[in-house]
């Protein structure tokens, strides 16, 4: 009988389900895509019943497609978008609001308040994280406030809060299960990174009751049986890890030193500091990067707001392309120093500028700029954010000289090699690119006992290509030059 891990995949703007084999190799993929609400300016929102919804039917068909019975499946994992919130009534499973997406910037007052009060450099201390909208505490404060009855009902523990990975787990489980993992806790800002559990301090700060939190397991752990999944029902959750956690655990990078950069929506740079936490002085994130056997690995990360979402715009906003297949020719055509810069600020600024006001331009423009030049810019702005967390990396003292790559933009080889040539480094694509899932589906075969070790696992990774520059290092001064001046205008 064949044997499978199943990775349920729950990202922004779709959720996926791919199903495993026990050499890492996928057999099935189902997707579905779902909506995106912005109920006003700096807002963004998902229906969680769509999300689940989307999840269920995905699982269904997959599973559907490759297995006769549930049984074939040795355990399940679960990666997802992180930071997004969903406070839900436990009695009923329902929530109270719309889950808060991790681009949404309503808080951005909220937590400039916070910093005016010099808070940050102690939250900072506690959580490895900035304060900034991006991260949960902020958006359960909002939600909090502005439900009717909602902070009362939080203290009489009538109400559940979690990020997608808790709600998803408690749906999957009927009710039975709030958990999440040790990565995804660390993404809320009322995480302690070096106690490992919930702070108290924290908890006060942002007025969000203990009743209302998860419970915090390792990465790899038995999180729960499925009972309300459909055809997976009575499989083990055994892996959990938010979506770039999962995706450096899929690319192996266990060592110290390694670094991974995700080309999805955002796009995460992250560098594996081994058992050091160690706090940046540019304005990275220390981060858990996974926890197993009790032992937590850290990491820094650099985490950029808009990536593959820039290629979405141009094609559904300004409809200047049909597909993102179509953007590698055009690039291919354009002059990498076509002088126009494309500035995705959509949803104001990451790492390192942590800018939740900036907003997006495009500068440069002249009577000679076409939709070839602005599409490339748009690619461009992808590496040349990069090249901004590559810079602060180098000065905390921890260059990376080589990036494993992954997530839907990578199989742009223009993007990868323009990518190289302006950080001036190694670029490494898996002969795999769904890394998020696979690292999923790793975290469960780990705990299934399917793999003995870290080591036999760093022995799958499989190469498909390496980029190395092939740019002069004025050229690429020259065109960073130019980005920095372009960010500086906003």
């Amino acid at each position: 009988m064949s044997q499978y891990l199943l990775s349920i995949d729950q990202g922004t703007t779709s959720s996926r389900a791919i199903l495993f084999d026990l050499q890492g190799q996928p057999h099935a993929v189902r997707q579905q895509e779902f909506p995106q609400q912005f109920p006003a300016s700096g807002w963004v929102e998902h229906d969680p019943e769509e999300i689940w919804n989307s999840v269920r039917r995905t699982i269904d068909s997959v599973v559907a497609e490759e297995t006769t019975a549930a049984d074939e499946i040795v355990a399940v994992g679960i990666t997802n978008q992180r930071e997004t919130t969903v406070v839900w009534d436990r009695a009923t499973g329902k929530p109270i609001y719309n889950a808060i997406v991790w681009q949404d910037r309503r808080t951005a007052a909220f937590c400039e308040s916070l910093k005016a009060r010099d808070l940050e450099a102690d939250v900072n201390a506690r959580t490895g994280l900035l304060i900034d909208p991006y991260f949960s505490a902020t958006k359960v404060r909002w939600i909090l406030d502005h439900v009717d009855g909602a902070q009362a009902r939080a203290e009489r523990g009538e109400l559940a809060f979690g990020t997608i990975d808790s709600f998803l787990l408690w749906r999957l489980t009927g009710g039975k299960v709030h958990r999440t993992d040790a990565t995804n806790a660390s993404r809320t800002l009322l995480f302690n990174i070096h106690t490992q559990d919930w702070d108290d301090e924290l908890l006060k700060l942002f007025d969000v009751p203990r009743a209302l939190l998860p419970e915090v397991l390792d990465s790899a752990d038995d999180f729960g049986v499925v009972s309300e999944g459909g055809a997976l029902n009575g499989a083990r959750v055994l892996g959990m890890a938010g979506d770039q956690q999962a995706a450096l655990f899929g690319q192996t990078c266990f060592e110290s030193g390694m670094a991974k950069s995700t080309y999805g929506t955002g796009c995460f740079l992250m560098l594996n500091t081994g058992d050091q936490a160690l706090a940046s002085q540019h304005r990275l994130l220390t981060t858990v990067a996974y926890r197993v056997n009790g032992k937590p690995t850290y990491a820094l990360e650099g985490s950029i707001f808009i990536a593959g979402a820039t290629i979405q715009w141009l094609r559904d906003g300004l409809r200047l392309i049909r597909d993102a297949c179509e953007t590698e020719p055009m690039a291919e055509g354009t002059p990498v120093d076509h002088g126009v810069y494309l500035v995705p600020a959509f949803t104001g600024l990451g790492a390192p500028y942590w800018d939740p006001n900036a907003r997006g331009a495009i500068f440069g423009l002249t009577r000679d700029t076409g939709i070839k030049e602005i599409v490339t810019a748009g690619l461009q702005s992808v590496c040349y954010q990069t090249k901004d967390l590559q810079k602060a990396m180098e000065k905390d003292g921890l260059r990376p000289v080589n990036l494993r790559v992954d997530g839907g933009m990578v199989a742009n080889n223009w993007v990868l090699q323009f990518l190289a040539d302006i950080l001036g480094a190694r670029v490494d694509r898996p002969s795999l690119v769904e890394t998020t899932a696979l690292g999923a589906a790793y975290l469960a075969g780990l705990k299934a006992g399917v793999y003995s070790s870290l080591d036999e696992l760093a022995s799958l990774w499989r190469c498909d290509r390496t980029f190395e520059p092939a740019m002069t290092k004025a050229k690429r001064d020259e065109l960073y030059d130019g980005w920095i001046a372009a960010v500086n205008r906003l």
